[in-house]
């Protein structure tokens, strides 16, 4: 069979090319982010814009574009094998999915928050206090769980509009602070941490085929996101320096070393952690490496 260049090779690892898994990307800022990062595990995704069913170029890939909000129920139900969508709503939902990865896009903080002029303390004896949230659940519970005497307004973005006249407590999510701070709030209490995450339907996890097919588009996954959390360093070091330097190397197993052609001395490669490099080079120098060369990695496969 002859391979079209414009398929990844993944889509030729299993076999059954009529057969498909159905991927739900989430509509709104998050979509950018995903499809970049899918471009960079070598899937290219196009469409006008406007389309919610774009195209891939992997004849076993099915898209479809959803509200992150909706995405977790329909993973759960099975009419998407996996999707993108925040913990948050995941966790709102209650959904029974199988998390695969954490991508920590758009990490965020579902917060509880009121006015200024409010103490959370009085504010627990008040009578009917009005709550706002798009978050019906996780509102609930923290309601109940603090013994508050409430009544749930459900909202529908912009929450932070509606203290003091309209409600005295919001729950919302929140990445910086900064626009709660700009209305008048103040956090009183955080209820969860989110952020992007890849998940699975149960079900399509027990299917042979399609686990397989999941397994090889995370793995691509996880190698563009380990890739940009490290670079590759190259030097040269002399035998007498050789042993102390690789006792300092972070290298994730063990460096490469080779002898150089024409010289005393050795070639070292190593991929380290990125936000380590500024403080290693110096010691790398000070312990004999020269001519430390620094490269970008694309993926990386642990």
């Amino acid at each position: 069979m002859r391979r079209n260049a414009e398929i990844p090779l993944v889509a030729f690892i299993v076999s059954g090319n009529k057969k498909e898994i159905k991927l739900a990307l989430p509509k709104g800022r998050i979509y950018d982010k995903v499809v970049k990062l899918l471009k960079n595990a070598g899937f290219t995704i196009s469409g006008n814009g406007r389309s919610y069913r774009p195209k891939i170029n992997d004849n076993n890939i099915k898209i479809k574009i959803l509200k992150a909000r909706n995405i977790p129920r329909l993973v759960e139900l099975g009419s998407q094998d996996i999707a993108f969508t925040g913990n948050d709503w995941v966790v709102e939902q209650s959904a029974d999915v199988q998390e695969l990865i954490d991508l920590k896009f758009d990490p965020v903080k579902i917060v509880a928050a009121i006015p200024k002029k409010y103490s959370f303390d009085e504010l627990k004896k008040k009578k009917k206090v009005v709550v706002a949230s798009e978050y019906e659940n996780l509102t609930k519970k923290f309601l109940e769980k603090n013994g508050f005497d409430y009544v749930y307004l459900r909202t529908f973005g912009a929450t932070e509009v509606f203290p003091p006249d309209d409600a005295d407590m919001i729950v919302d999510n929140t990445s910086t602070g900064t626009t709660l701070k700009q209305n008048g709030l103040e956090i009183v209490d955080t209820l969860l941490e989110s952020s992007t995450r890849m998940i699975a339907n149960k079900q399509a996890m027990q299917d042979e085929w399609k686990r397989k097919k999941i397994d090889c588009i995370v793995m691509l996954l996880k190698s563009v996101l380990e890739g940009k959390k490290r670079v590759y360093l190259e030097m040269n070091v002399s035998e007498d320096n050789l042993n102390d330097l690789v006792k300092i190397l972070p290298c994730m197993k063990s460096p490469t070393i080779s002898k150089l052609y024409g010289a005393d001395g050795f070639a070292v490669k190593v991929a380290v952690e990125k936000n380590k490099v500024a403080e290693l080079i110096p010691i790398l120098k000070e312990k004999g490496a020269t001519d430390i060369l620094e490269f970008k990695l694309s993926k990386v496969v642990v």
